[in-house]
């Protein structure tokens, strides 16, 4: 199933995602800076929800709260909450 996700704070104005149980795949960015997160997507690719939560959450990009990669592990949390809820 394909998950769009509208992140706060950051440079990036949509983050896109297949998700097939707890699986992440096909990890997109609209905007922000393409040459790493091209290469955060690369890395993710496979990757569990718990994975990614565990590596990538709390991170945090210079003075924000919040940075591209822990944005992404909110959205896949909350996609695989979704999911849960929904069977």
């Amino acid at each position: 199933m394909r998950y769009d996700y509208v992140p706060e704070k950051i440079c990036p104005m949509l983050i896109s995602f297949d998700i097939n149980g707890d699986v992440i795949s096909g990890i997109s960015f609209l905007g922000g800076c393409d040459g790493n997160l091209k290469a955060i997507s690369k890395l993710l690719e496979g990757k569990t929800v718990t994975e990614i939560e565990t590596a990538l959450k709390g991170n945090t990009c210079g003075r924000k709260p919040t940075s591209c990669a822990d944005q992404l592990a909110i959205a896949v949390r909350e996609a695989y909450d979704k999911n849960a809820a929904a069977l």
